[in-house]
């Protein structure tokens, strides 16, 4: 235990792996239970009360059997190795002038209110007028945000509008997973000068 980033690698993975194992666990629960219950109907052939008590057990079960074989299927599907990586998250003020730059802002707002309600940190790396650089790190963050990388446009009547009219303004989001450190080793007979 004396790495703590083989700690942390060990106990992610155990966190990941462990819907898996609920879901399996219940799955051979419910069986054992569907196996006895369909016993206990052949067994109670002239008890019509018995007999029903277990065609409903059955049912029941056999559906919570069903809906647990869907729920495995969809946690043994392979995951984007990037899933569990924190993100580097880019929003840039595109056409709309102003307004555009005022979008992005609100872009910011809402994205670190949403890593807020998820017990993300954000931590601001760069910001300029129209361009907010920042690091939200915590569990799955890649997974929940890379569908938000794209182009982002609003219409709307600007603050800064004085006549009434309706703006559209963009902003471009990129989402950006972290990268594992990586050891670079350049011979000099490899350098040229």
């Amino acid at each position: 235990a004396n790495n703590s980033g083989e700690l942390l690698k060990v106990t992610k993975k155990r966190a990941s792996l462990e819907p898996i194992v609920d879901a399996y666990t219940e799955w051979v629960e419910c069986n054992d239970e569907l196996e006895g219950a369909r016993e206990m109907f052949n067994e109670a052939k002239d008890d019509q009360d018995m007999r029903e008590m277990a065609r409903e057990e059955i049912a029941t079960l056999e559906t919570r059997i069903g809906e647990l074989e869907e729920e495995l299927k969809l946690l043994l599907l392979p995951k984007d190795p990037n899933d569990e990586k924190d993100v580097m998250l880019e929003i840039r003020a595109g056409t709309g002038g102003d307004e555009a730059s005022i979008w992005a802002r609100d872009l910011l707002d809402v994205y670190t209110k949403y890593a807020k309600s998820q017990g993300w940190t954000v931590a601001p790396m760069e910001e300029s007028d129209s361009t907010y650089i920042v690091q939200v790190q915590g569990e799955s963050v890649y997974s929940k945000l890379k569908y938000e990388a794209g182009v982002h446009r609003v219409q709307r009547v600007p603050a800064t509008e004085t006549q009434g009219r309706v703006h559209t303004s963009t902003a471009t989001v990129a989402i950006m997973p972290e990268v594992d450190e990586v050891t670079v080793k350049i011979d000099a007979k490899d350098i040229s000068l």
